[in-house]
């Protein structure tokens, strides 16, 4: 269970908080779930939230929602290892847990929205936070109630709860909290200025060969529920130098990028990201370096080749990458998206691939196929990709192929 996300290096940074009111077997009030016991531990006893829906200038999600859960990253889980890169990995590891929340809200029927603007220090100090150390990242309004939740109470106390140590020391980055301060945002007034129409971006005019998609149908896809699909997921650690079919390729790149509700994608088919592809080895697909022109349904291709070794360099000299059947880098233009939504917009647009992310190995596992996420070498990446990528930001990569099979050896 612990691991039914992919994270960065494996250190599961991100904790989940639930704000609720009363629930059938669960009275209203503040929660921490604790993954290793698989227990829900209660913070603040009654109906918070008011406070949540204050914090988001009256996001209808929210105001709506008999539950909403908020994710919470701690800096140094995952900075021991990374250092300041932790900030950018926050996107990306929160995201694939998103991925795995809307599957599973939209199995139950669930109606759900991924909500980022708020105000940043009402949300954490509700969760009594130490905002040094872990600060609230996102949260996901689940279900629809009729009504408004009742006002925040007026005083907030400080839980004052007792945390174990993560180590016996810690080393600081301040860079990290300088990033955070400055995507915050202050004031319910701001929030709601920053919510709603996503920047247009329209690609232009494809200049080479085209390749309609020709994903398979929902009856075509083994009948696994959505949970067998969490459980058997896992980051593949190696790829057999196999190929996979047009049509399965065509399947994930269909069912990860349908959209996301969110509330900085208006209309929910809007995307910030757009997705280039290395392809190394896809039956009825030409090797070489797409564009997945996803209005189109269909892929360009921008340079033919055996791309195989410098996809490998390009995901950090890793194997992996290079034997894939396809390795799909997700790139950015920043500069719109950070005059739309200023700062926070790279909060943004880093979760967003981290949720595209998610959804991407969800869709692979689904296909019995293995997938695995990666970090990069971001300006090489543009490089290879232009002059089509020119001015363009390295976000995201996710390698998608067939895992190979291990071997034991006898003894």
């Amino acid at each position: 269970m612990f691991r039914a996300a992919a994270c960065t290096g494996a250190l599961y940074e991100f904790e989940l908080y639930l704000v609720c009111s009363d629930l059938p077997g669960l009275e209203a009030g503040v929660y921490h779930f604790g993954v290793a016991d698989f227990n829900l531990r209660r913070l603040r006893q009654g109906d918070w939230r008011g406070v949540l829906a204050n914090a988001t200038g009256g996001e209808p999600a929210i105001v709506q929602a008999p539950l909403t859960v908020v994710c919470a990253g701690t800096y140094w889980r995952n900075a021991w290892k990374y250092r300041e890169r932790t900030y950018r990995h926050f996107g990306w590891d929160n995201g694939t847990i998103l991925a795995n929340l809307l599957a599973m809200c939209s199995a139950l029927q669930l109606p759900a929205k991924v909500v980022v603007g708020f105000v940043d220090t009402e949300v954490n100090r509700l969760l009594d936070l130490d905002m040094q150390r872990e600060v609230a990242f996102s949260m996901v309004a689940v279900g629809r109630t009729r009504g408004e939740p009742p006002p925040p109470p007026a005083e907030m106390q400080p839980l004052n709860l007792e945390t174990v140590p993560h180590s016996h020391k810690e080393v600081d980055y301040p860079v990290m909290r300088e990033m955070h301060t400055a995507s915050s945002l202050s004031s319910a007034e701001e929030v709601r200025a920053w919510r709603g129409k996503a920047p247009t971006r329209p690609l232009p005019a494809a200049k080479w060969h085209i390749t309609r998609l020709e994903p398979l149908s929902d009856s075509e896809i083994p009948p696994d529920n959505i949970e067998q699909v969490i459980l058997r997921r896992g980051s593949t650690r190696s790829f057999a130098r196999e190929p996979i079919t047009l049509a399965q390729l065509s399947t994930l790149l269909d069912r990860a990028t349908r959209g996301v509700t969110a509330d900085f994608l208006d209309p929910v088919e809007a995307q910030l990201n757009d997705l280039y592809l290395i392809v190394n080895s896809v039956e009825g697909l030409t090797a070489g370096a797409y564009l997945f022109r996803r209005e189109e349904e269909s892929l360009e291709l921008l340079k033919e080749g055996d791309f195989r070794d410098r996809a490998a360099y390009l995901g950090l000299e890793q194997e992996l990458p290079g034997d894939a059947s396809v390795a799909m880098f997700f790139l950015a233009d920043m500069r719109p998206i950070l005059e739309r939504f200023g700062n926070r917009g790279y909060r943004a647009v880093q979760l967003e691939a981290g949720i595209l992310g998610g959804k991407l190995y969800l869709a692979a596992y689904a296909q019995r196929l293995g997938a695995t996420g990666l970090t990069f070498f971001d300006d090489d990446v543009i490089n290879f990709f232009s002059p089509h990528a020119a001015g363009k930001s390295a976000i995201f990569l996710t390698a998608v192929g067939r895992s190979a099979r291990r071997t034991h050896s006898a003894g």
